[in-house]
């Protein structure tokens, strides 16, 4: 029995990697050109499935792409042993015999204790604690200075991901100061930075008292086009011996508009309703809908939950109707509080990625979200 072809939650790799040709492309030439990148994007919009098939391009065309992940390291200690270590595993490891990796890290101010992994021989680095804040700060500006010396040494191009970048602020505010100062003088090094909280990455990035203010060239990752999906979700199921008709279809998307991970997530349902052979139909697409709601009931449950009274009040109001909650027509006819106070809501809800705004029209970013919000109040 053929399995199901469309994925959500994890990375979404080679045949399920949907679209984005152009944003392939841009990224992969904003590399080359040693251009810094910011990506902005509201969550589940495939920042890292987007960054992980521009990095196999680049590494396919011997770029050294080093890929780092600030979520995994809550200190500056943690911080140099999660670096350390992506410099040996991703650069050292290609550039350098075995016995020569280490020495890379030879002239760090704190020499790191290295150790081997009994179960896969792999290398795990750490960093004393309790060491002076100018020691641990010395040893991070040589770390961040490595892969740019490391590849001009071998005439190589380098890549340097950063993911969830806005918890450098949390690891020490002043850090953004330490990274800038290196990062401006690697102008053959691309760095690309990533985050989930939106509104901490426009404050590093777009604050004129921040140190990277303005440092990085800009990327909206946006929806993909219901036309370019239509034509991915048709191949798949024809290739699992199933079909969707259009009418089917077109109904599906207008229900995620293209949102990436809700639009694989509702496509995952309703193959699992379709029978071999057969076509989905409108009945098949409700069944998937309550099904997908199902399964988010207790990530829905705990935004509600953490929501304030004007928040749910706003939340209730987008979900009946997108548009402009500020206006007096909008708020009298959804019985919403004064200006001042949707305002307030909305700015928040913002923050928290669930409400977006274009053109002054605000919507609830979640496509199941207010679909669930619908059901509530049935």
């Amino acid at each position: 029995m053929p399995e199901n072809p469309f994925r959500f939650g994890p990375l979404a790799l080679d045949d399920s990697f949907t679209d984005r040709h152009a944003e392939v492309a841009e990224l992969k030439a904003d590399a080359l050109n040693g251009q810094d990148v910011v990506v902005f994007a509201p969550r589940r919009y495939g920042k890292s499935s987007l960054v992980w098939r521009v990095s196999q391009e680049l590494i396919a065309e011997k770029v050294l792409v080093a890929e780092l992940d600030l979520m995994t390291a809550p200190t500056k200690e943690k911080l140099a042993e999660k670096l350390a270590k992506t410099i040996h595993d991703d650069l050292a490891s290609v550039l350098f015999k075995a016995k020569e990796r280490v020495r890379v890290f030879q002239d760090l101010r704190i020499t790191p204790t290295i150790t081997v992994d009994a179960q896969d021989g792999s290398l795990g680095f750490s960093f004393q604690a309790g060491r002076s804040p100018e020691d641990i700060d010395a040893t991070l500006e040589r770390l961040f200075e490595l892969p740019a010396r490391l590849a001009a040494d071998r005439d190589r191009k380098v890549v340097l991901v950063l993911d969830e970048f806005q918890e450098v602020v949390d690891i020490d505010p002043h850090l953004t100061k330490l990274m800038r100062a290196v990062f401006q003088r690697q102008p053959d090094v691309a760095h690309l930075y990533l985050g989930s909280k939106r509104h901490m990455m426009e404050r590093i990035f777009n604050d004129a008292n921040e140190p990277f203010w303005r440092s990085a060239k800009r990327v909206e990752l946006g929806v993909i086009a219901p036309e370019l999906f239509r034509s991915f979700i048709e191949q798949r199921f024809t290739w699992s011996r199933r079909r969707i008709a259009a009418e089917t279809l077109d109904a599906l998307l207008a229900i995620t508009h293209g949102h990436p991970y809700a639009t694989q997530e509702l496509c995952y349902a309703l193959w699992q309703q379709t029978a071999v052979g057969a076509a989905a139909t409108p009945d098949d697409l409700d069944v998937a809908v309550s099904q997908v709601l199902a399964s988010e009931h207790a990530h829905f449950t705990l935004l509600w939950d953490r929501a304030a009274a004007n928040q749910r009040l706003l939340l209730q109001a987008l979900a009946r109707e997108a548009g402009h909650p500020l206006s007096g027509d909008y708020r009298s006819r959804h019985g919403l509080p004064t200006s001042a106070t949707v305002q307030k809501a909305l700015k928040a809800l913002e923050r928290d990625d669930l409400v977006a705004r274009a053109g002054g029209a605000a919507r609830i970013s979640e496509p199941f979200l207010g679909e669930w919000i619908r059901r509530l109040e049935q």
